[in-house]
């Protein structure tokens, strides 16, 4: 007894599944786009914080507020922990302003980070929405192909298995294709939001520890 496998590419796949693969597509390429462009400002945007913490608090003890500041402002380009501590550094500084104040550096640190915060999470919001539109969608080709494949059902004169398997068949691609889409979507979201909530509770206690140390030093 033979058997035969059938196989088709990714474009018969396509056309199989009807007008609803054209913004299941453009799902992918966005979903695909915005993964990559974060990862790779993740990569440049360096989120470590330990070092810069333990270098400003170095120099803050020896009394070099200013040059914990300089230090911080030359690393801003691509150091997210550097803004943030830089606003402290600056807070700090002996004769800049007002005597230190432990509220009011919070609230500039907490200001920056935040900023920097909504920088990191920039398209976040779209991979939510592309993980919720994309099986949605899927479902909607998967409907409106049952639709046609019973309407032929019910056109023909004679009906067998395979008739009614086949249009079941091209009528589930686009569930597939849509619940691989939001697959994606939400594992890149997920690692994504992991990293900014990793980078917010270390910058968060690094600058506790630097405040009480300054205050502290304060007569």
């Amino acid at each position: 007894m033979e058997s035969s496998t059938v196989s088709f590419s990714l474009l018969e796949l396509f056309k199989m599944g009807g007008i609803f693969m054209w913004p299941l597509l453009a799902f992918s390429v966005a979903t695909i786009t915005i993964g990559v462009e974060r990862a790779v400002y993740f990569i440049y945007h360096s989120l470590e914080v330990g070092d810069l913490g333990r270098k400003t608090s170095e120099l803050m003890k020896n009394g070099d507020c200013q040059g914990a500041a300089d230090y911080l402002s030359a690393l801003t380009g691509r150091r997210m922990g550097a803004r943030v501590l830089l606003a402290l550094a600056n807070r700090a500084i002996p004769g800049k302003g007002k005597t230190f104040s432990e509220h009011h550096t919070e609230r500039a640190v907490e200001t920056e980070a935040m900023s920097c915060i909504n920088s990191m999470e920039t398209g976040f919001n779209f991979l939510i929405a592309l993980g919720s539109l994309s099986p949605l969608t899927g479902f909607l080709g998967t409907v409106s192909g049952m639709i046609g494949a019973f309407k032929s059902i019910a056109e023909a004169t004679e009906v067998n298995a395979q008739i009614v398997a086949n249009g079941i068949y091209e009528a589930l691609i686009t569930t597939v294709f849509g619940l691989i889409i939001a697959i994606i979507a939400m594992i890149f979201h997920s690692v994504f939001s992991h990293i900014v909530d990793k980078f917010a509770s270390e910058i968060e206690k690094t600058c506790s520890d630097l405040i009480a140390e300054i205050a502290d030093r304060q007569p």
